[in-house]
Parts: structure tokens; sequence; C-alpha cells
């Protein structure tokens, strides 16, 4: 049986997008069956994606610019790695071609619960994290 799992390659970013609130990442990624790797760019809104997981995460927090700066690049990050997950587990990664994955919002609202859950599980540990790197 061949391995369908998909492999994460590369992660560049994050950039900001022209004309959007969005941070994005260029994920390369593989499965076993290709014979190349293909890109992903994955898009995290900032109001609707990253601000509603940073208040999760952390409630209103405050800090210097630089720390905010660094709070939004580790969460926005773990929302990339996980919104690539969910993606996968939705079958948006199946075929062997570049693919978007859009911010959770508007048509693909639906998926924002799955990334909402993953960030209630996960907030102890991302809180962690964020302590470790930043001192808050």
């Amino acid at each position: 049986m061949i391995d369908t799992k998909i492999k994460i390659l590369d992660v560049t970013g994050p950039y900001r997008e022209p004309r959007e609130q969005v941070f994005s990442y260029d994920y390369s990624v593989q499965r076993a069956s290709w014979p190349t790797a293909q890109a992903v760019r994955v898009k995290v809104a900032i109001p609707e994606e990253l601000d509603v997981v940073r208040s999760k995460i952390l409630g209103d927090v405050i800090g210097t610019p630089g720390q905010q700066l660094m709070i939004s690049k580790c969460l926005s990050r773990h929302i990339a790695d996980e919104k690539i997950r969910i993606a996968e587990a939705d079958g948006k990664l199946a075929e062997r071609r570049d693919t978007v994955v859009a911010p959770f919002t508007g048509p693909l609202s639906h998926l924002f619960a799955r990334l909402d859950t993953w960030a209630g599980e996960q907030q102890e540990t991302l809180r962690a994290e964020i302590k470790t790197l930043v001192g808050l």
C-alpha cells in the first residue's frame, strides 16, 4: 500500500498579502506517490482568525509592539500548521497541484469551528510557549 500521508518539507513566511488583512505561509508538501513536491499557500486572516485565537489563548494581553509582533508571528504559524492539517483531513490537498488554503471565513467558515476547538485544546501549551518566547 502506498503511503498517502502528506509530508511537509519546508515552510516559509509569514508574508503580508497586499490588499488583504492576512499573513500567509508557503508550505512545500509531498506524498510518497508524487514525483515532486507541491506548493500550498496557507492564509491566516488577521481579524477573523489570528485575533480571535489570540484572545482565546491569552485574553487581553498588553505588551510592547515587539512582543505583540512576536506573539502574532508565533500564533499565526501555529494556526497555519493547524489549517494545513484541517485542509488535509477535509480532502483539500488530495490532488497533486499547487493550492491555496484560504481564511476560514465566508464559504469556509464551517471549518473555523475545528480551528477554534484546536485553540481551546492547545491553550495551555501555546500560553507556555509564548511565555517562554516573549516573557509575558
